[in-house]
């Protein structure tokens, strides 16, 4: 009897501690709704003007009618398509020549003064440029988001295979590895890590690109939406095309983070 009470008394009791990932995912989910709760009282009380802040239920009744017309999710398929096209244009050559870059320093001596002239240049002064080449059709939306994902991608691409340690490098050269092998086993798994890094600002400068680009010549995408509702004044749905390349925004950084925790587990 003594014995099944002590070991009652010694049973670990079940702790309810969350871990640290389902505590940030939750903080991360509750923060923005905290903010528009905030701003909802502050509309409804009066602290704030409704006619340049509209409560955000207004802008959800708004963002409501919009997709039971599908006018919203037209839009939005627009510039979703000129995203993942302009993405792969721009991302892909900006891997190669980044990696490159990293391994080849003739390459990087004949590349990195061109990429350092041309980085800083605001991406939007371009708009003019690619509308007179391109015309006012996708080429010149698509071309635009290839520039903004290009920069980001190119750079940290040469960054992390710089930063891979010699060692591995020498390894490769001592088994005879051919310049293939030493690509794909050797500088790109070694880089990942801050590709990765690239590939997310990449993403966030193409939606800020597209958007600008549609401002201008365009008949669809959400940058034409919210530029025909500030022409006729329509601030809710402004803000709805504010809202959605925000939602995309974070729905695409979370996709992200977790094709990096599969693609790069050693990060963790």
């Amino acid at each position: 009897m003594s014995a099944h009470i002590e070991a009652d008394t010694i049973r670990p009791t079940r702790s309810w501690k969350i871990s640290e990932n389902t505590r940030d995912r939750l903080i991360s989910v509750a923060s923005p709704i905290l903010l528009l709760l905030v701003w909802e009282i502050a509309a409804r009380t009066g602290l704030i003007d409704t006619r340049f802040f509209p409560a955000p239920s207004s802008i959800f009744e708004t963002l409501v009618t919009l997709s039971s017309t599908g006018e919203l999710w037209q839009h939005t398929a627009a510039s979703l398509q000129r995203l993942f096209i302009g993405f792969l244009v721009g991302g892909i050559p900006a891997l190669i020549l980044g990696i490159i870059m990293g391994l080849s320093r003739p390459v990087r001596a004949v590349f990195d003064p061109l990429i350092s002239a041309t980085y800083p240049i605001p991406k939007s002064s371009i708009l003019p440029l690619a509308l007179l080449i391109f015309g006012l059709g996708e080429g010149s939306k698509i071309f635009m988001v290839a520039i903004g994902v290009f920069f980001p991608v190119a750079i940290n691409a040469t960054a992390g295979v710089r930063e891979i340690n010699k060692i591995y490098l020498d390894v490769g050269r001592n088994f005879k590895a051919s310049r293939w092998d030493t690509f794909r086993t050797i500088a790109l798994p070694g880089a990942l890590p801050v590709i990765m890094t690239g590939i997310k600002l990449g993403v966030g400068m193409g939606l800020v690109l597209i958007a600008i680009a549609e401002m201008m010549g365009a008949k669809s995408g959400l940058g034409y939406m919210i530029w025909a509702a500030w022409e006729t004044f329509s601030v809710e749905q402004m803000y709805v095309g504010l809202f959605v390349i925000a939602i995309i925004g974070f729905v695409l950084t979370l996709v992200l983070n977790e094709i990096e925790k599969r693609l790069v587990p050693w990060k963790r």
